[in-house]
């Protein structure tokens, strides 16, 4: 009779003793979303540090590239801030286009002034001025140099002038607001020089489509500069990219260190942009206040509002970002393991 074969002895189990926890999880387990948000934010922080120690090892080549796309970048920031300025020149481009109301001769100047309150009150009128005859003789006087021959007139020939300026420039309202105006009482001739407002209104557009076609064609020049940047670094880590994808890497784990760096060549390009602008402009500023002074005019530069700056610094990041992204998703296919 064959003798049994018992089990090896089981440790004893003290009574009332917690169990065992498995410190080991199962391989099957997933990981727990507090794990996956920690994996996360390393592997871009591991993806930042290791875009700004590239960048870092070619410092020459990577402020002259940063110094390129700001040099593109200031350029239709520049223009249009100078188109701003120009606009504010002797207070406001609406002045160019004052109505003027002449009044019949025998219209008092409490007629003259109750009809400057009336239009005032307008929606569409931005201030009215009344000149009297008194007033209007005693400027032609100055500025015509006639004063003394003036003088020996047995009466005043100019009449009085409500001055109005509109609140916009266009040329379908101003006729409008001149036929309005004309058809007052008191009011012999309503007087507008559309000519000028032509010209003015042409000019401005002319000046604002110059900078849309600029930037159009900057923006354009960017995206190629940062491409190609963004293309030699790929061609630089050919090898290792490839081994990456050989082990499993994702396209978007090979993506994300690419698009750190153009998002940096961005952040470069347009704080130097910023600085550029603020000092040219101030560098303009001396001669401007210098010319305006000899016209008897306290005319001056604004700098950069604080808003178009910011602008300027997150449409640089959002280019060094697209820029970046279309360059390895161009290459992406070509990187695959031989």
């Amino acid at each position: 009779m064959s003798a049994t074969r018992m089990p090896p002895p089981q440790p004893a189990q003290r009574v009332g003793a917690a169990p065992k926890k498995n410190d080991n999880p199962k391989s099957g387990d997933e990981p727990d979303l507090r794990s996956q948000l920690n994996a996360w934010l390393e592997s871009h922080r591991a993806s930042l540090v290791d875009s700004l120690r590239r960048l870092a090892k070619q410092p020459i080549g990577s402020f002259f590239t940063c110094l390129v796309m700001a040099v593109a970048l200031s350029l239709p920031m520049g223009l249009a801030l100078l188109l701003d300025n120009v606009e504010r020149l002797g207070g406001s481009w609406q002045r160019a286009a004052q109505i003027s109301l002449f009044l019949q001769l025998e219209a008092t100047d409490a007629q003259g002034q109750a009809l400057r309150e009336q239009i005032e009150k307008m929606d569409d009128v931005a201030e009215a001025e009344w000149i009297s005859r008194e007033r209007a003789l005693d400027e032609f006087q100055q500025q015509s140099g006639l004063g003394e021959a003036l003088k020996e007139l047995p009466d005043n020939p100019l009449p009085g002038v409500v001055v109005v300026t509109p609140r916009e420039i266009d040329k379908v309202a101003l006729e409008a607001l001149r036929l309005r105006l004309a058809e007052l009482p008191q009011v012999q001739q309503a007087q507008l020089d559309l000519l000028w407002v032509e010209r003015l209104s042409a000019m401005l557009k002319l000046g604002e489509r110059f900078v849309f076609g600029l930037t159009l064609l900057l923006v354009m020049a960017l995206l190629l500069v940062i491409g190609n940047t963004i293309r030699l670094h790929i061609e630089n880590r050919r090898s290792e990219i490839e081994v990456i994808k050989l082990v499993g890497g994702t396209d978007s784990y090979v993506r994300r260190p690419f698009l750190y760096m153009g998002t940096l060549y961005g952040l470069g390009a347009g704080l130097m942009a910023w600085g550029l602008l603020a000092y040219g402009l101030a560098w303009l500023n001396g001669a401007v206040v210098r010319l305006a002074g000899l016209y008897s005019s306290d005319f001056a530069l604004a700098g950069v509002p604080l808003a178009d700056g910011l602008s300027l610094l997150l449409g640089a990041l959002f280019l060094g970002y697209i820029g970046a992204w279309l360059a390895v998703a161009r290459h992406l296919n070509e990187l695959a393991p031989r």
